[in-house]
């Protein structure tokens, strides 16, 4: 991961491209984020072009020249994609290897298997937070909400008191557990360290995740009391299998990654010493790519071979499983884009400074400035990258354990009342049959109790650690 733009910008060794007040920094801020809100939302453009176009916006209207402005924007998309387009793409494969091997229906059934009335909104959490932890969201909600459907159906639960624990730890894993996207860039924005981040995101996710998602079910079975709808319970992948892997294999492939992160981050508290052989061993395998990376390659003997895939059908499955992520990257690179351009004008120097006057908290600023993106945008991933960019400086003088709390508590801003400018809101109400009120009293205050408890969370533990 990338620390350089931070450090730089921390070492006032980069002048701004633009010598203009904070005034105009402060317009032509809002005037960028605008210009991203209005193509998004009322011309319905693609996400990479509005951020291209608000981050054009952004350096004009802050009087830097524009082909600076160009180049910090190249720059930022370039190193954004290399910190983080290669775990997206591993993250893709291990996804599409787990759907289609049909491990996470073993999971699935396995866990449902052993789960009755009660239990059943906490079983659904559980496969949720574990299958959620290689997916991104929107794949996540493919894979699991048939599985939500049907056990709804067949075994007479209310839609929401089955649905709104899955969504929840979906929503959670995708806010505040690398390696997903937002996380990752954020991440790399603000200099963090991987393994404590992932270490004090689980810490974090855990309570957040019980209070929206089988505590708050309770209330949204009773505010939204619908059927599940036969029109969308399509056909499981794993129907058309002969055989699947087992759950076993399936739960250690997943979790493989994690372990090696966390493994990595526990022996550099420990040793403390990068000449260290150990450390630096962990320090290789616990990176995110090489953990990535192997728990693909096991997946091939684990999932895949299990399932009868021979080696012909390994090639086709890595292909269909890179091409939908091309928009991601895209999105991912022009936030980075965008969140350079920010930092180049000087805007992040502009709310280091700012701050300093202010007797709010660095952690509550970077919540509040992800909640006003998330607001703005609809998009989670936008509202991390770019809250990261204005808040990097902030991150300059603190521990690695504030570092990253300051990376949980953006996470936490940005998952923040989705309403009709998120694309998961209209996936949320397809899928369940919803109208849009309905959707508002489930899903948009779900999320809204996920970036409330988080945050408070995160503040709570930077008074502890």
């Amino acid at each position: 991961m990338t620390r350089l733009s931070v450090e730089m910008l921390a070492a006032d060794t980069v002048e701004p491209i633009t010598s203009a007040g904070h005034a105009q920094l402060g317009i032509a801020v809002l005037a960028g984020i605008a210009v991203i809100v209005l193509l998004i939302t009322q011309f319905k453009l693609h996400a990479f072009l509005s951020l291209t176009l608000g981050s054009l916006a952004l350096g004009a209207i802050a009087g830097a020249p524009l082909d600076k402005v160009i180049t910090s924007f190249s720059a930022g998309l370039g190193t954004t994609v290399a910190g983080v387009g290669v775990l997206i793409a591993l993250g893709a494969i291990l996804g599409k290897m787990l759907a289609d091997s049909g491990g996470a229906d073993q999971i699935v059934d396995t866990i449902l298997a052993r789960a009755k009335g009660r239990s059943m909104p906490w079983a659904m959490v559980l496969i949720a937070s574990v299958i959620g932890l290689p997916l991104f969201f929107e794949v996540g909600v493919v894979l699991l909400i048939p599985v939500v459907l049907m056990v709804a159906k067949r075994g007479n639960y209310s839609l929401m008191r089955i649905g709104i624990p899955a969504l929840a730890g979906l929503s959670v894993m995708h806010g505040l557990v690398p390696p997903h996207p937002g996380p990752l860039v954020a991440i790399d924005a603000v200099g963090a360290n991987l393994g404590v981040t992932l270490a004090l995101g689980v810490l974090v996710a855990i309570p957040t995740v019980i209070i929206a998602g089988p505590v708050f079910s309770r209330y949204a079975a009773r505010w939204v009391d619908v059927p599940a709808p036969d029109r969308m319970i399509p056909q499981r992948v794993s129907e058309d299998l002969e055989k699947r892997p087992g759950f076993g294999a399936t739960l250690a492939t997943i979790l493989l990654p994690v372990v090696l992160m966390l493994s990595k981050a526990l022996v550099d508290i420990v040793i403390d010493n990068p000449e260290n052989t150990v450390q630096r061993v962990f320090d290789v395998v616990g990176s995110p790519m090489i953990a990535l990376l192997a728990s693909v390659l096991v997946g091939i003997f684990t999932l895949l071979r299990p399932a009868g895939f021979g080696k012909e059908r390994v090639s086709p499955l890595v292909e269909k499983s890179l091409a939908p992520i091309a928009g991601i990257l895209l999105i991912v690179g022009a936030g980075g884009g965008f969140k350079q351009t920010l930092i180049d004008t000087g805007v992040g120097q502009m709310v280091l400074d700012i701050s300093k006057d202010w007797s709010i908290p660095a952690l509550l600023l970077a919540w509040l400035i992800a909640v006003a993106i998330r607001l703005a945008t609809g998009s989670a991933t936008v509202a991390t990258v770019s809250a990261a960019g204005l808040v990097a400086p902030l991150a300059a003088d603190m521990s690695t354990t504030h570092t990253a709390l300051l990376v949980l508590a953006i996470g936490a801003g940005s998952l923040f009342f989705s309403h009709v400018n998120d694309a998961g809101f209209w996936m949320v109400k397809e899928y369940f049959g919803l109208n849009v009120g309905q959707t508002i009293k489930t899903w948009s205050v779900m999320e809204t109790i996920i970036s409330v408890v988080a945050g408070g969370l995160v503040l709570l533990l930077s008074l502890i650690i």
